[in-house]
């Protein structure tokens, strides 16, 4: 039988089973065996690896996974798609999926419980694009660690995800996420590689985490919350943003004067200009400081 992810195959999955992707859920079926596979090389994926898919459609990513990793866990949110998981997937014995919101997961927990050889865990997953961001994060600052992450999304938030201090792609996401860790686009995907085609194209991000961070943060969430504040208001200088983020009384104008200073930094240049270690510096100042 042809792969499920043949344009032929998937057409007749959808027609068997009188499917049509769900906008809701950022449903796109992809048709292409061999953006697939690069998937599955880019993740380096091999018989010792146990693999995290997120939302898995009709199984065309979880059918080239599973012929090449020890175990595939599935988590798919949308019930009706369970039975046909149940069909397309059935000569994959080491293949499960979960009928579950993947940001209500316990993912240490189903680690611990579901992967019983242990071996690398890796995220490789097809993200819906409304909630690329969220599941990220929710990867990042969760309790369980992963060997490395293969997820693909919209290319534009790709390209803030991989963005380097000074572009106009460059934000708080981009310092969030390369924090923790090193990240790349390993290759785009023409939106003509879906079942409907998205409006987007799409890329392939590759996260792998940093083994060695020389100045770690005091705390990761009140991090990004001050990642954030530096931000938001993208069009007004960095002086601006921390006032927003502190407040304006000649206390507070007063440590943040200080701070400029003590780190040799124009108080009118703007959020996208520091570095990651310079955010990382100043956060932890404040902290020192009783700010944050």
């Amino acid at each position: 039988m042809p792969d499920i992810a043949t344009p032929a195959r998937t057409q007749a999955i959808l027609n068997r089973y009188h499917l049509s992707a769900k906008k809701s859920l950022g449903q796109n079926f992809l048709t292409d065996l061999n953006i697939l596979q690069k998937i599955v090389d880019a993740a380096n994926v091999s018989d010792a690896d146990n693999i995290i898919e997120i939302g898995p459609g009709i199984g065309g990513l979880t059918e080239q996974l599973a012929k090449r990793a020890k175990k595939v866990l599935a988590f798919e949110i949308d019930q009706n798609l369970l039975h046909v998981l149940d069909d397309t997937l059935a000569e994959y014995n080491n293949v499960k999926v979960i009928n579950q919101d993947i940001l209500q997961a316990n993912l240490p927990q189903t680690i611990s419980s579901e992967f019983e050889e242990k071996g690398p865990v890796k995220v490789v997953a097809n993200l819906p694009y409304y909630i690329t961001t969220p599941i990220i994060l929710d990867l990042l600052k969760g309790n369980a660690n992963f060997d490395q992450i293969v997820v693909m999304m919209q290319k534009e938030v790709a390209d803030r995800l991989v963005a380097k201090p000074g572009s106009k792609d460059y934000g708080s996401l981009s310092i969030i996420i390369q924090y923790l860790n090193n990240t790349e686009i390993a290759f785009e995907v023409p939106r003509t590689s879906f079942i409907p085609a998205p409006k987007v194209n799409s890329a392939i991000v590759s996260l792998s985490s940093r083994e060695n961070i020389d100045n770690p943060v005091f705390d990761f969430d009140k991090f990004c919350g001050f990642v954030r504040g530096c931000f938001l208001h993208r069009r007004k200088t960095f002086w601006n943003n921390l006032q927003g983020l502190f407040g304006k009384t000649p206390e507070i104008k007063n440590e943040l004067k200080l701070a400029l200073q003590n780190f040799d930094i124009d108080a009118g240049i703007r959020p996208e200009k520091l570095s990651i270690d310079e955010y990382v510096e100043l956060a932890n100042y404040f902290h020192d400081k009783k700010m944050l």
